[in-house]
């Protein structure tokens, strides 16, 4: 009952949508049974002599619990005395009866459509939305283990699958059941024997029903799962493309893509067989049924055992129940999609209840400026039990050139993670000021910081939104500052639109060093106090580098600067140099002092051809 309430509160987080819906949807039940059972003084008409006809007295008013009856006796009075005197003009007067009962369920079914369109699609938008802040909100661990076309497919197909229950909910509980109810009382009210026998025979149904929709919930949660894969690889390889073209590895991707097609195409093609399954089975049962009210009904016309069941009564009777059978077959379509939702929501609740230990500390003040130092007192972090960083213990004063070095996977990334609260440390802590960041507002602890990675990421936005990047209200004055000390604006005017052009997906459009350039710009742009630089120039050639590292040089200027740095040579001239061997700082000094000791800074330097 749990998902059946989930998917209550979605939908009447728009209460007036809902019940705007609701109350359509019943009106339309009421006109739809009236559309067919004015269709009785019909068949008296075309059955009966006006002679035959019996008598029916003008009604009179009793008060509202009396209304049904009221108008029933004050249609067929108005109908007898008609058919008394010109039978066509009653024949005429019926027919328009029926018409205006068949307009006014049109108009109100087209009226619940019409709301509850815009009901679903606003339930959707906000949990795409709701999916989309929980995946940029969950630490980067959550995204190191997860495919990123697997959270697309939540976003999309698992959504949309919800999108259909808050449509089926609606229908299954307000609509469907009132519909039942409605026809259930008209039909006891025709002929109970005939009703008990139909009650007795409808359980059937229900219990083949039931053992479908068990089984489709669990093939569906696999197709999705499946999609979720689909997606992955065709956004994996969609991203590597240069690199299959360059390994002529065009037709081992396409077979291998295949075969997860194949796979979700399978899948997917016995979801759809097993929900389409259940209304067929539904209305075979359904019909069985009905042919078998026919014959006692039959019967009991022809002995002259029911009182009051006429020829045109039965036929109006026949007619009702197979209308009685439609919500009952849409009860068993509307499980059906309610199964095949819950596994999507059951996909979804995983992402937007995944735990996030980054949060806020309750009542955590947020720091305005960094004056003192970034210390790091006995800091240790493990990733799934495994030992990444152990006993950092490092001061590193405002204003200070310090470089992090060593080895591939000694932790100088992950250490400057830790800095920005990509993850919490493990033991120990980090402060900046003498204030755990753990205890300070995180927003403002990133606003202090920016980060030139190696990898500089653009997006597919003007070069003057990627430079201002965070900034809803764009300063192009300080757009254009920073550019011009990124070494940026000459290119960004070189462009088809200048500081208007869109860069591409990832920022394609640009070379390497043009890219570095324009992430050095957004990092100036933000003016932090602290940056960090991550191998920001390993990945360029010479030319590029030589104009990334002017950039990176007045970057730098009076700022606390953090560089990792493969290539040596770019950090002699730092303040401090910090070596990083299986996690642990291993040897701490200048350049001068560290080669000195002839220990591994040296050897890597010597490696390098430095000295």
């Amino acid at each position: 009952m749990s998902y059946y309430k989930e998917i209550y509160h979605y939908t009447f987080k728009y209460r007036g949508l809902a019940w705007a819906t609701i109350l359509f949807n019943l009106l339309f039940v009421i006109f739809n049974l009236l559309s067919l059972v004015l269709f009785i003084p019909v068949l008296q008409l075309i059955f009966k002599k006006p002679e035959e006809l019996q008598k029916v007295a003008k009604p009179e008013w009793k008060g509202f619990g009396n209304l049904i009856h009221y108008i029933q006796d004050a249609y067929n009075h108005e109908l007898y005395l008609l058919v008394k005197s010109d039978p066509k003009s009653a024949l005429l007067y019926v027919c328009v009866s029926v018409f205006i009962a068949f307009l006014l369920k049109n108009i109100f079914r087209y009226g619940a459509v019409w709301t509850q369109s815009q009901l679903r699609i606003s339930v959707v938008r906000d949990i795409r939305l709701l999916l989309f802040k929980k995946s940029l909100e969950l630490p980067l661990a959550y995204h190191s283990n997860e495919k990123k076309g697997d959270l697309m497919a939540r976003m999309n197909s698992d959504v949309n699958e919800i999108e259909v229950a808050v449509v089926s909910l609606l229908e299954l509980i307000f609509r469907e059941p009132l519909a039942i109810l409605i026809n259930l009382i008209t039909l006891i009210y025709m002929s109970p024997g005939l009703t008990l026998t139909a009650l007795l025979l409808l359980p059937v149904s229900a219990f083949v029903i039931s053992r479908i929709g068990k089984s489709l919930k669990r093939t569906a949660k696999k197709t999705q799962e499946q999609l979720g894969f689909l997606y992955a690889s065709m956004d994996e390889n969609l991203g590597g493309v240069r690199v299959i073209k360059a390994f002529n590895a065009v037709r081992v991707v396409v077979e291998q893509f295949s075969k997860q097609n194949d796979q979700h195409q399978k899948l997917a093609t016995r979801v759809f067989r097993k929900k389409d399954l259940s209304p067929l089975v539904n209305e075979t049962l359904g019909a069985g049924v009905l042919l078998a009210l026919v014959f006692f009904g039959g019967r009991l016309i022809l002995n002259g055992t029911e009182i009051g069941l006429t020829g045109e009564v039965f036929l109006t009777y026949i007619i009702v129940f197979s209308q009685f059978l439609r919500p009952i077959q849409s009860v068993s379509n509307n499980m059906a999609n309610m199964n095949k939702a819950q596994a999507s929501q059951d996909r979804i609740n995983s992402l937007l209840n995944a735990p996030n230990p980054l949060v806020n500390a309750p009542n955590a003040p947020s720091i305005k400026s960094f004056k003192d130092q970034v210390s790091f007192d006995n800091v240790g972090f493990a990733y799934n039990d495994h030992a990444v960083l152990e006993q950092i213990n490092w001061k590193v004063q405002k204003g200070k050139l310090v470089a992090i070095v060593g080895e591939s996977g000694s932790g100088k990334s992950t250490l400057m993670d830790l800095l920005l609260r990509f993850h919490d440390v493990s033991t120990g802590a980090i402060e900046i000021d003498g204030q755990n960041i753990q205890n300070i507002d995180l927003e403002s602890l990133r606003s202090l910081i920016g980060v030139v990675s190696q990898e500089s990421f653009l997006f597919n936005m003007t070069a003057a939104q990627n430079i201002a990047f965070g900034d809803t209200l764009i300063d192009m004055e300080r757009v254009l500052h920073a550019a011009k000390v990124a070494n940026a604006h000459e290119f960004i005017l070189a462009l088809e639109d200048g500081y208007d052009s869109l860069l591409g997906e990832r920022g394609n459009k640009l070379s390497g060093g043009q890219k570095q350039r324009i992430a050095i710009a957004r990092a100036i742009y933000k003016d932090p106090a602290i940056l960090i630089l991550d191998e920001a120039t390993s990945a360029l050639d010479t030319e590029s580098e030589t104009l990334v590292q002017q950039a990176l040089e007045n970057l730098m200027k009076d700022r606390t600067s953090f560089v990792i740095a493969h290539r040596l040579s770019t950090v002699r001239n730092a303040d401090q140099i910090i070596v990083l061997s299986k996690g642990k700082i291993i040897e701490c000094g200048t350049h001068d002092t560290l080669m000195a000791t002839k220990g591994l800074y040296h050897r890597l330097c010597a490696l390098q051809g430095l000295s």
